[in-house]
């Protein structure tokens, strides 16, 4: 069958599902839109032999529709983050390099079912909001041949967009997650610094770089997020979340007062953002916004520049090689000394101060995501004062540690696209959801290319930090690293501990599970040291959800820990051993299947 114009995390499911289409033929198809699409989108292509190695992975390890969270789903990757095989450019020729393994948030994704279609172009070393610094090519909106696409992740827009991937990763210091989610009617997730591992990732200005999520609705944004967020203690910057809850009534929404409504003159994106304030609901506060606009020009008028310039020195790449406008942008950082980045320090944290005041006042901030947008013609005219006009609603928020949501907000009479930002506190990035799916579903713009597109359902946000959660025990499939792993991350699980059950225990390898599993079954007596095991604490609202799912001879019942402590965990039906292979000698899942392939 031909796929739809662009693909929904549910709809391919529901293919697969219902045996229309198998992981083979999506990436064949997808590949023939790449060919026929925009050439400069990507950089680099994943080869036919990886593709075909990867989908012969996925499998064998889940040989079934729907047995992982992105079971069988195409997605791109901006080319300043790692993909094992395939070169990183950073779209400089001078600087590409082999990735010798894939960035942390990428391997996330491949554990979960997710198959790399390629990397996507972007602004040189993530240096611009417009999409046409890169000498591979300026991709342009997929609404129109003459209008810049938005950067940096300009490649990665317009892929999902066009119909070329289900969902692509790119990064966000000053907007480039959503400057290009406005330009291509797409979503945009900017999480909260630190939310994500920025491991394998090439920085662009390492203490606010942030990896982000294109999708089409709000739904596949935040399942995605899920599966890539999690502190990394091997990445500096990683941290612990700290999840911020909303109020669920009388929700007081920041917007800009009408004389802060810089939108280029444009009454068609004037009417759009109050169209969307209107869709919003609860209570509109007017805030003052020019501490945050002075924030924002600190990015690239402050020292800042220079933490771009202390990433680029270390790359081993001449001047020369550089665009025109990074290389300006580059060469300016000489001017920061570092009394002027101790200046620029204390200026910060005078602003932060002055943008908490009006913080106070709301709970969330509903801008427009950008003023409007440019031609490729007038981009390159003015490359510099245009790029900064771009990140007037975006530049601050890392720079103050905030979470972000990038949604469309409908059509100007002209065919182009509009978008708007909500911007929370920091880690309220599962809270900003459902006010984002709102927004998103009241514009009835579809999605994308697909201005018709129904929008799914979207899940309700997961239980902030002090709901309850409930500690889980797994022994098996569900183990880090192993094939369902990705379900638990996917509900918002959280590795508590790993440890061993009581001797009383004897582990079985299950015959003919897909993914071989193993099952679990309590003895009369003590027998032995006990069995590996990972205590996960899984949201409340979602462990329900998780149960069903589980297929018999197991069953969730009370363990016995090591420690004389109890947990509820993974059981197996005690019948389900006959005939199968006791494997508790191997003192646990992970060991026993090590040894399948010594």
């Amino acid at each position: 069958m031909t796929l739809p114009q662009v693909l929904t995390l549910d709809a391919l499911d529901a293919l697969y599902r219902e045996g229309r289409v198998g992981p083979a033929d999506v990436m064949a198809q997808i590949g023939l839109r790449i060919d026929a699409g925009d050439p400069a989108v990507f950089i680099t292509r994943t080869p036919p032999a990886m593709i075909d190695a990867a989908v012969a992975d996925l499998l064998r390890r889940a040989p079934e529709p729907g047995s992982l969270p992105l079971w069988g789903v195409p997605f791109a990757v901006k080319d300043n983050i790692d993909v094992a095989g395939l070169p990183t450019t950073c779209a400089c020729p001078a600087f590409a390099r082999p990735a010798q393994q894939d960035a942390a948030v990428v391997a996330r994704l491949i554990a979960a079912g997710a198959i790399v279609l390629g990397k996507t172009n972007l602004d040189q070393f993530a240096t611009g909001l417009n999409g046409t610094r890169s000498p591979y090519g300026a991709p342009r909106s997929v609404f129109s041949a003459e209008h810049i696409s938005g950067g940096s992740s300009s490649g990665s827009a317009v892929a999902v967009a066009a119909g070329m991937a289900c969902f692509a990763l790119g990064t966000d210091t000053a907007g480039s997650g959503r400057v290009p989610a406005a330009f291509n009617n797409l979503v945009g997730i900017k999480p909260t610094p630190g939310l994500f591992s920025t491991a394998g990732l090439v920085p662009a200005c390492a203490s606010l770089d942030c990896i982000s999520v294109f999708s089409l609705c709000v739904s596949d944004g935040a399942r995605i997020r899920r599966i890539c967020e999690g502190f990394d203690p091997a990445d500096p910057w990683s941290q612990p979340a700290r999840p911020h809850a909303l109020p669920r009534e009388g929700l007081r929404i920041g917007v800009l007062a009408p004389a802060d409504r810089d939108l280029l003159g444009s009454a068609d994106n004037a009417r759009l953002y109050a169209d969307a304030i209107s869709r919003a609901g609860g209570e509109a506060v007017e805030i003052d916004y020019a501490p945050f606009a002075e924030t924002a020009a600190l990015l690239y008028d402050g020292p800042w520049v220079a933490e771009r310039q202390a990433a680029f020195a270390g790359f081993g790449v001449p001047a020369s090689a550089l665009d025109s406008s990074v290389a300006a942008i580059f060469s300016g950082a000489a001017r920061f000394d570092a009394v002027a980045t101790f200046q620029g320090l204390h200026r910060l944290a005078a602003l932060r101060r002055a943008c908490a005041a009006e913080l106070d006042k709301v709970d969330v901030l509903l801008l427009p995501t950008v003023p409007g947008i440019f031609t490729v013609a007038e981009m390159l005219a003015e490359p510099i004062a245009r790029n900064t006009r771009l990140g007037r609603y975006t530049n601050f928020c890392n720079l103050l540690g905030l979470s972000a949501i990038a949604v469309p907000a409908g059509f100007a009479s002209d065919g182009l696209p509009f978008g708007v930002t909500l911007v929370g506190p920091a880690f309220a990035d599962e809270a900003l959801v459902p006010l984002a799916d709102r927004l998103h579903r009241g514009a009835m713009c579809g999605a994308g290319i697909a201005r018709d597109l129904p929008l799914p359902a979207c899940s309700p946000p997961l239980p902030v930090e002090g709901a309850q959660t409930i500690e889980l025990a797994v022994v098996g499939a569900h183990l880090s690293g192993m094939p369902l792993n990705p379900e638990l991350l996917a509900l918002g699980a959280t590795l508590s501990a790993r440890t061993r059950t009581s001797g009383a225990y004897r582990l079985y390898a299950l015959p003919g599970t897909v993914p071989p599993k193993p099952g679990l079954i309590r003895v009369a007596e003590q027998t032995g040291d006990g069995i590996e095991i990972e205590i996960w604490a899984l949201p409340a609202a979602a462990f329900g959800l998780f149960v069903s799912r589980i297929a018999a001879p197991l069953g969730i019942g009370k363990l016995e820990l090591a420690d004389g402590g109890r947990v509820s965990g993974f059981l197996c039906e005690a019948w389900a051993a006959e005939g199968a292979r006791d494997i508790t000698a191997f003192g646990g899942w992970r060991a026993y299947c090590a040894s399948l392939v010594e």
